[in-house]
């Protein structure tokens, strides 16, 4: 069953008139009421293109926290082999809103690193719908030191709202777990892409995303607080998250001129959700693209450059 957005609702009604009439259809074998199906597809389809042209940050802000769209572990799933799964920070527990492991990625051994937001109620909860506590930070500093330890890539998967701000999470050192994480991505002496699958929240995703390339998906976002957060903060009104949205530059397309992020991958019409199979595919040939050239780097080199590319940014603007 489709999950429409708000803004996509004339969308709904178009398609779902379609679909009751190839209801009626099966229904009664002498109607035939393909070309008045096909007809309410094409009106569709243009509508469909008409919107995802002119999306609003707002609107893609909504597309990018979609229920629908794949998540860590179907990337996992679908583009790496042979994944073994680690658990634990080995200091206080297992945080399952960080999934991660050894695999290979086209027969290449990697450490694979994400957020899962999880599919279901039960899923969800169960992986705090993608926001990490400080095990879950501390348990992909173990997992990254393991990488460059043994010298392979590492591939971090980014969706995630922001780190859970919980009482618990804040006692445990939440702040210096993220900045310890985000440490180890610009300290680690072999290869590392982030790619936005999602929402890139605050520094629960900078902790991961400190990458030598980092790739959104088209749709996606990636910004220092929730539009709203922003709200809240600034009008004292999460009902602004429009205008919030509006001023931060946390599009794809925004954030590449800025140079704060590397590559978009393109999503089928429509978004990531209407068609999962692609958008896993074209986030796996992205990564391909990004790794190859990195693999012939040296370590002294990967550092040095992962550090300027973050020094760098907003350098071009200050001295405009």
């Amino acid at each position: 069953m489709t999950h429409y957005l708000e803004f996509e609702k004339p969308l709904a009604e178009i398609e779902g008139k379609a679909e009751e009439l190839r209801a009626m259809a099966r229904a009664n074998e002498d109607m035939d009421v393909e070309k008045e199906a096909l007809a309410l597809d094409a009106k569709a389809e243009a509508m469909l293109v008409d919107m995802y042209k002119t999306l609003t940050p707002w609107r893609k802000c909504q597309v990018a926290r979609h229920p629908d769209r794949p998540h860590c572990a179907e990337y996992i799933e679908a583009l790496f082999t042979e994944y073994t799964p680690l658990a634990g920070d080995r200091n206080f527990a297992d945080d399952h809103a960080i999934m991660g492991g050894l695999a290979r990625f086209n027969d290449q051994p990697v450490m694979v690193i994400g957020h899962e937001k999880g599919n279901d109620t039960k899923s969800r909860i169960e992986r705090n719908f993608g926001m990490a506590r400080p095990e879950g930070y501390r348990k992909a500093v173990r997992l990254m030191e393991l990488a460059d330890k043994f010298g392979i890539p590492v591939i971090a998967l980014v969706d995630t709202p922001g780190a859970y701000p919980g009482k618990g999470a804040e006692e445990r050192g939440q702040s210096e777990a993220i900045a310890r994480s985000t440490q180890k991505c610009l300290q680690l002496s072999v290869p590392l892409i982030a790619v936005i699958i999602g929402e890139g929240g605050s520094g629960g995703a900078v902790a991961f995303a400190a990458a030598n390339k980092v790739a959104m998906l088209e749709h996606s976002i990636y910004s220092v607080i929730t539009p709203e957060g922003c709200a809240s903060i600034l009008w004292k009104d999460a009902g602004k998250m429009r205008e919030a949205a509006e001023a931060m530059r946390l599009t794809a397309q925004e954030l590449k001129e800025l140079a704060v992020i590397d590559h978009i991958i393109a999503e089928p019409l429509g978004g990531a959700q209407r068609d999962r199979e692609a958008t896993i595919a074209s986030v796996g040939k992205a990564i391909a693209d990004l790794l190859a050239p990195l693999s012939n780097q040296t370590p002294e080199n990967l550092v040095k450059s992962r550090r300027k590319k973050f020094l760098d940014i907003g350098s071009k603007g200050l001295a405009a």
